[in-house]
């Protein structure tokens, strides 16, 4: 069973709720979220991003940094760019996206449910990550971003969040790039307990997008566990900050690759090696790979259509199987020497959001020598994946669009 609760969210009101939204914390640098919240001093980012209130050369993982974070949340509180309800509430939050549309439920999910296994993660976690995010939620005293969750659909949980996105929406406003973002409160005690039983229902959840700051969530709750001598388990820092979405409106985007060199070999030298397990065709437009298994390459200023060779490929394997994994383990690691791709600095990772314009870009800039387009990893898979606890290999899905931080702020106290 998969428990939800209420909470009294922290959020923006309506008149300030575009200033304040933001992109989340991870998908730029420190660079790119100066620029973002420049000239306004109301931007999330001022939360989520604290060094950007420091000096340049300040460590981002100085204890000043986290400090700076509170601080800012404390002054937003007290300016009233973000105030509490005065009860508890689940909320619903819908993103549209060109064509994309998915709408998915604002719930605090619990840390029990994490570690007991109810929450199924598909990805390992990097230890100094894990650690900023620890430090972050812990001198926030809040979980300020929420973390991306999926679930099998339910046909009442549906209806239900239909019923509510008929009425009016608290917030609705498009974001400046370019995604639609509408929210509706869901006050009303009668459909939170229906919603609470149905998700008590639901034998699992799935982490789509979030695997540090669920595990952070862990750590927090037992280091206040351990320093409450009167903990009880219906604390607030026993749950953690989430959005729930049906698995049949989620959109995964492939997670794309570029390489700085060749690992010492010419152009033809490579080309020959990668023919023993691809068969390759070249393209005379850039190649966005249309099925598994398929794969597009850009080198020296050309694009290559890759298919993966019946031999590398073992269909009864479910992490060997996927794409992610047939790249790095036929090509990756045997020919360009990315044997640890979650520590080489050599191999860059891009989201697919970008598109084939950004590989093309980094090519040509002579930084990196080649770069591989893939195909995305399904929902199907991830969950097939998760169900029998394994775990993919780093970066191997990309969520878009993404959620937007600064609409709900859960406090731990």
């Amino acid at each position: 069973m998969a428990i939800i609760k209420p909470f009294r969210a922290l959020r923006p009101p309506k008149k300030l709720v575009e200033k304040v939204s933001a992109l989340p914390y991870d998908v730029m640098n420190v660079e790119e979220a100066c620029a973002m919240a420049a000239g306004n001093p109301n931007s999330f980012l001022h939360i989520s991003r604290p060094e950007i209130s420091l000096a340049s050369e300040v460590d981002p993982h100085d204890e000043s940094v986290y400090l700076q974070g509170k601080q800012n949340l404390e002054a937003f509180i007290q300016r009233g760019v973000l105030t509490q309800d005065d009860c508890n509430c689940f909320y619903v939050y819908r993103q549209r996206m060109g064509s994309i549309s998915q709408t998915g439920l604002v719930v605090c999910a619990s840390v029990d449910d994490y570690q007991s296994g109810i929450i199924k993660k598909h990805e390992h976690t990097r230890a100094d990550k894990e650690e900023d995010r620890v430090k972050h939620i812990d001198y926030l005293d809040a979980n300020d971003e929420p973390v991306f969750y999926l679930s099998r659909s339910c046909a009442e949980v549906e209806g239900i969040i239909e019923g509510v996105t008929n009425g009016p929406p608290e917030y609705d406003f498009i974001s400046d790039d370019g995604v639609g973002h509408t929210a509706w409160i869901i006050a009303d005690q009668t459909l939170i307990d229906r919603l609470i039983v149905l998700f008590a229902a639901i034998p699992k959840l799935y982490v789509a997008d979030g695997h540090h700051r669920s595990a952070a969530a862990g750590r927090v709750r037992e280091l206040r566990r351990d320093n409450n001598p009167g903990h009880n388990g219906n604390e607030e820092y026993n749950s953690f900050l989430t959005v729930v979405f049906p698995e049949n409106q989620l959109n995964i985007m492939p997670y794309n690759r570029t390489v700085k060199d060749l690992n010492g070999r010419t152009i033809a030298e490579f080309m020959a090696q990668v023919e023993s397990c691809f068969e390759i065709h070249p393209s005379s437009t850039p190649v966005i790979p249309a099925e598994r298994h398929h794969f597009g390459m850009y080198l020296d200023g050309n694009w290559y259509h890759l298919h993966a060779r019946p031999t590398i490929i073992n269909e009864k394997d479910t992490v060997s199987r996927l794409d992610v994994s047939i790249l790095q383990n036929s090509l990756l690691s045997p020919l360009l020497g990315i044997h640890n791709p979650r520590t080489d600095q050599r191999i860059h990772f891009v989201g697919g959001i970008r598109g084939n314009d950004e590989l093309i870009k980094l090519v040509d800039s002579g930084e990196y020598a080649v770069a591989f387009a893939l195909h995305p990893t399904s929902i199907r898979e991830l969950i097939e994946l998760a169900d029998q606890d394994q775990i993919m290999p780093p970066k191997s899905t990309w969520f878009e669009p993404k959620l937007r931080s600064g609409l709900f702020v859960h406090l731990l106290s």
